[in-house]
């Protein structure tokens, strides 16, 4: 098999190692052809970045990443083999191939393998605006990482110490095809730069952090006001209390507001569902969240998070409501699972797209909701994995502040919330649109009419 030279592609543009990349893949799949193979897909993948740490002014690390793989999938009829490998040389290409047969030769036949239908690839590629390459050096990603911890250490005496602060930068090539004549592209870029604190002395000190993530650099937020925003919420950390048990009205702020949608996610996955492992099973076109509650996928969206034509099996993905009114609208499906269910993919292999929950409101956001709620809870920070996803019982640690006649006031910690998801779902009472946009998942902040808090006063 006669590969181009990765080197090559190396000091080449962007569509040229596209090109490699999708040369490649069609290589691999004619010799999975001539090996027997009735079907077979392959992804091909490059990824570089950069990636620096400092901490209380001084560098700690710096790494510079280039890395890329190769994955094929074979099928003999029903029966399935993977096999995958970082070398790109011809041989190791040519026994991977090998491989992935002689493996699919050896399993047994399932039902529901095999590629997606081949009337649902994508034929249509918008321009996604997910390219946004920063020719960032070493030199200046340290620059911006100090100026970000020095702005947040030198913002209040009472930032004593610090976690380290960082700045990153990559960018990713990758190409799906298979023997349906599919071949589909995708680049993208990603960049963020973060700090974490720490305020007090002793056992009163106490931790937090911000960081801004976007596609484009000019998204970014200001280091220095990265910093600011980090020491802002770490000296409001200070002096915590518990709470007595009781129940009473959470309030999520967004950057955690978006875990609830992620369990939503979890439990109507096509994975949980024909494992019968979800307490979702069976909730197609069942009421879940108040009659006012939206969320929609929009796979399209410029620049956003995880925009694409297609998902993992080269489905063309499309505009879709999750939640409608309230009520669930469809299950998250890639191929495989839906021939599991006896459904039809929803072009969510590898997972959902662009996420819009809306607001109950316009003009909502966390302070005029925590008016809304009068006393309660604000979490601002959740612990632990205490979600179970078969019956939707859920406990998690979680950190925040005390809301008092709908004033934000002192902060709290060594508190648990509980519920069950299906009743938390319900009792969804308002949700802001003051989204956080460094998340897939576009949500504001989140207000539950009642959970247990359990703490120690």
């Amino acid at each position: 098999m006669n590969v181009i030279a990765p080197e090559a592609a190396a000091a080449a543009g962007t569509e040229a190692r596209l090109e490699q990349l999708a040369d490649i893949s069609q290589q691999l799949l004619d010799h999975a052809r001539r090996l027997g193979a009735s079907q077979a897909e392959v992804s091909c993948s490059e990824d570089r970045g950069l990636d620096v740490n400092v901490r209380l002014g001084e560098v700690e690390t710096v790494e510079s990443t280039a890395d890329r793989g190769i994955a094929v999938t074979v099928y003999f009829g029903k029966r399935k083999g993977s096999a995958s490998t970082a070398d790109l040389q011809p041989s190791s290409l040519v026994a991977t191939v090998e491989q992935a047969c002689a493996i699919a030769r050896h399993t047994e036949d399932d039902a529901a393998a095999g590629l997606a239908d081949a009337e649902l690839m994508a034929r249509e590629f918008p321009e996604l605006d997910s390219w946004h390459p920063w020719a960032l050096q070493a030199d200046q990603a340290i620059d911006l990482a100090l100026a970000c911890e020095a702005a947040g250490r030198d913002s209040d005496a009472r930032i004593s110490n610090s976690d380290g602060a960082s700045a990153s930068t990559g960018q990713s090539l990758s190409v799906y095809a298979n023997s349906h004549g599919f071949f589909g592209r995708e680049r993208g870029t990603h960049h963020s730069i973060s700090v974490a604190l720490i305020a007090g002395q002793g056992d009163g000190m106490q931790r937090d952090g911000w960081y801004t993530s976007a596609l484009a650099r000019e998204d970014l937020e200001d280091p220095a006001a990265v910093g600011r925003k980090a020491a802002e919420r770490t000296i409001a950390r200070l002096q915590p209390r518990s709470m007595a048990t009781s129940s009473m009205p959470v309030l999520f702020a967004p950057e955690v507001a978006r875990s609830l949608v992620g369990h939503l996610l979890s439990a109507i996955s096509g994975g949980a569902l024909y494992r019968q492992s979800s307490f979702l099973l069976d909730s197609l076109g069942t009421s879940l969240f108040p009659a006012w509650m939206q969320i929609d996928e929009l796979p399209h969206l410029r620049r956003g998070r995880r925009s694409a034509a297609f998902d993992g099996d080269g489905v063309a993905t499309r505009t879709s409501a999750i939640v409608r009114d309230g009520v669930l609208q469809r299950y998250i499906l890639g191929s495989y699972s839906a021939r599991k269910l006896g459904l039809q993919t929803t072009a969510n292999a590898g997972g959902v797209h662009n996420l819009q929950v809306a607001a109950s409101a316009p003009g909502l956001d966390l302070h005029a909701i925590a008016r809304q709620m009068g006393n309660g809870l604000l979490v601002t920070e959740l612990m632990g994995q205490g979600v179970n996803g078969v019956t939707g019982d859920y406990s998690r640690g979680a950190g925040g502040f005390r809301v008092e006649n709908g004033e934000i006031l002192s902060p709290v910690d060594g508190i648990t919330i509980a519920g069950n998801l299906r009743d938390m779902f319900q009792s969804i009472e308002a949700i802001g649109s003051d989204v956080d946009v460094r998340s897939h998942i576009a949500i504001g902040s989140l207000l539950i009419g009642k959970m247990t808090v359990a703490g120690n006063d």
